[in-house]
């Protein structure tokens, strides 16, 4: 990662000239010896497991389960996105303990 001398910026690859030239803001430019590749990795999406949760401690809401339609069901909600995204509301049912999620 290379920093514009002139006001501190991370310079950034021009989009004419790939891997060839790095720009900044400010106009300050930079032609690079040799090509690089900027890249990233995104974790793989996976299943949520619970581990040694007891349901009777969560409290009880009102809401309908997808697979039974009792409509008592325990929830909890967890900051499984970006921390300027809502929160994930996860769902079980208290008759047949099936578990969902809400993304709202």
């Amino acid at each position: 990662m290379q920093f514009c001398p002139k006001c501190g910026t991370i310079l950034v690859p021009k989009k004419t000239e790939p891997g060839k030239t790095q720009s900044c803001s400010c106009g300050y430019k930079i032609k690079n010896k040799q090509n690089f590749v900027l890249k990233e990795e995104l974790p793989k999406k996976g299943k949520i497991e619970i581990i040694e949760q007891n349901p009777e401690s969560l409290p009880k809401i009102k809401e309908e389960c997808p697979e039974c339609k009792n409509n008592l069901a325990y929830y909890w909600m967890l900051q499984t996105r970006a921390g300027d995204e809502a929160e994930t509301r996860f769902f079980e049912c208290v008759k047949c303990h099936h578990r969902w999620r809400s993304y709202k």
